[in-house]
């Protein structure tokens, strides 16, 4: 039976990819289609679903930044946004609710900011599904979105003890005995290799983590997020996050089937739900309002606000909570599900166009930026640069390397990553930290000596959005790329960019190039 969900769930991603909305959305619409058509959640689909929430936590902690929680905008930003969103939504919901009982039943003032409360979270599903796809988990929006989100589970943690009474066993404390194992443990992703070992490494750390704090009466997804931050300073934490990238990837189709074969809604619970997503606009604002008092750019501080704005696959847990405690009628379950639903598809589509909506609006939301800037968002500064590599991945990372050889040559690399631009900086080249589709990145840099821009990023549609900016900016000079797939390289050249190389084409090309030379060279001797 689990074999036909997921068929029918590929067959649904599939179809709305071919009219550009991302698959997740397809998942979506076929976990309702067949609780339509009267099949009912399964418990190995439930373990799937939950087996990807575990590795998608895992890897969020992997790329995790310890001191990113402690900046005032992430703390301060998701206390702030929390207390006031439970307080302006616990209000509405109640009079939403006393205008329309009919639609499902009247609230009291309590379940009201209940309800609130669980709509008060970001789907870490959503929000860390969509930065990846567009490859952005490591720009500065993306990091202060992850750092709300990893400070919302946390709230949600401390709720699910509070209201359960469930508190952590008294040898919650020996999990502190898992430090002195910490070389132990790095030592093991070392020896594990490059092959099919370390994703298993990455499987049996996750739910070895999992498990170790279920045993001790702490929820294991928690456990699952903090082996992946304890193991976020190794040196194969990327590779690591990278070799499960798949198989989560296919777990969580599982998750976003479950919410759809939760429940089947009546009429009166889908307008409920609209309704309920009518105030998402108010939680992007409210987030944004918050991020530009914190001194926050405009771009970053309207990019983060709306990935964010979303309902959590959390507020489920908290409602479903709610609803065996007796303190909310099983109706808003369904409506809450519903809700987070329409509300992954609203951010799914609308960030897709994030960058020409900011490009658009520009003027008006740099208005409320404040004038002294945090020293993050300082902009950095090029000098003389020639060429310019954006991207210091594998591919980057050699192109910068291969160019900085050349006497004659002025090169600068450039990344969104701040951990890599700083070992590179420290280790003497000339590296900048930035987001090549900030369209305000591109207004302040001096790129007026630069001839060419190599663009070193594993999405084509990331190169596309670039070279736009660049020209925006006035940019004349070339623009190469890379694409891995043969129909990547004329969709590539189709939107502006000058010189295409087929990664693996090149790849070979080059290994046969240099394997000659060694032979003539031997042979000459």
């Amino acid at each position: 039976m689990e074999y036909i969900f997921l068929l029918f769930a590929f067959t649904c991603g599939l179809a709305v990819k071919q009219v550009g909305i991302p698959p997740l959305v397809g998942y979506l619409i076929a976990g309702f289609l067949l609780n339509f058509a009267g099949y009912s959640l399964t418990d190995d689909l439930t373990s799937i679903a939950n087996l990807g929430i575990t590795i998608m936590l895992f890897t969020i902690g992997l790329k995790l930044n310890v001191s990113d929680l402690k900046k005032r905008e992430v703390w301060a930003g998701s206390v702030t946004h929390t207390l006031l969103w439970v307080g302006a939504a616990g209000v509405v919901m109640f009079t939403i609710a006393a205008v329309a009982s009919f639609l499902v039943g009247g609230l009291s003032m309590q379940s009201a900011a209940l309800i609130a409360f669980a709509l008060s979270f970001s789907s870490t599903v959503c929000v860390v599904k969509v930065l990846e796809e567009s490859g952005e988990s490591k720009t500065r929006h993306g990091r202060l979105a992850i750092g709300i989100l990893v400070m919302q589970d946390v709230f949600a943690v401390v709720f699910l003890v509070v209201a359960t009474g469930k508190l952590p066993s008294v040898w919650a404390l020996a999990l502190l005995a898992l430090f002195p194992v910490l070389p132990l443990i790095r030592k093991i992703i070392n020896n594990s290799g490059h092959g099919e070992l370390l994703p298993l490494t990455g499987f049996i750390l996750a739910l070895g983590g999992y498990h170790l704090f279920e045993l001790v009466n702490i929820k294991g997804d928690l456990g699952a997020l903090i082996f992946g931050i304890m193991l976020a300073q190794h040196e194969k934490s990327t590779e690591l996050a990278k070799s499960l990238l798949s198989f989560k990837d296919l777990f969580l189709i599982g998750f976003f089937l479950s919410i759809g074969l939760t429940a089947l809604p009546d009429l009166n619970m889908i307008v409920m739900a609209l309704l309920i997503c009518g105030l998402l606009p108010i939680k992007a604002l409210l987030f944004f309002s918050l991020f530009t008092s914190l001194r926050l750019r405009g771009r970053t501080a309207y990019l983060s606000s709306l990935v964010l704005s979303n309902y959590s696959e959390f507020g489920l847990i908290v409602a479903a909570l709610a609803v065996s405690l007796g303190m909310l009628d099983n109706n808003w379950l369904v409506v809450i599900a519903l809700a987070v639903s329409i509300s992954f598809v609203v951010t799914s589509i609308l960030y897709r166009t994030s960058h020409s909506q900011y490009h658009r609006f520009k003027d008006t939301i740099k208005r409320y930026e404040r004038d002294t800037r945090l020293k993050e968002d300082i902009y950095p500064t090029l000098h003389k640069a020639e060429f310019l590599v954006i991207g210091m991945g594998r591919v980057g990372k050699g192109a910068f390397k291969a160019l900085s050889k050349l006497a004659d040559v002025n090169v600068w690399g450039m990344d969104a990553d701040r951990v890599k631009i700083k070992k590179m900086t420290e280790n003497g080249h000339n590296v900048i930290c930035g987001d090549g589709e900030d369209v305000d990145l591109w207004d302040n840099l001096d790129i007026k000596n630069v001839q060419l821009v190599l663009l070193a990023l594993p999405s084509i549609q990331d190169a596309i959005n670039i070279t736009r900016q660049l020209k925006n900016a006035g940019y004349t000079g070339n623009v190469a790329a890379i694409a891995r797939y043969e129909d990547e390289v004329q969709y590539l050249r189709e939107h502006g960019i000058d010189k295409v190389f087929n990664f693996f084409t090149e790849a070979g090309l080059g290994f046969a190039e240099e394997s000659l030379a060694y032979a003539q060279t031997q042979n000459e001797r």
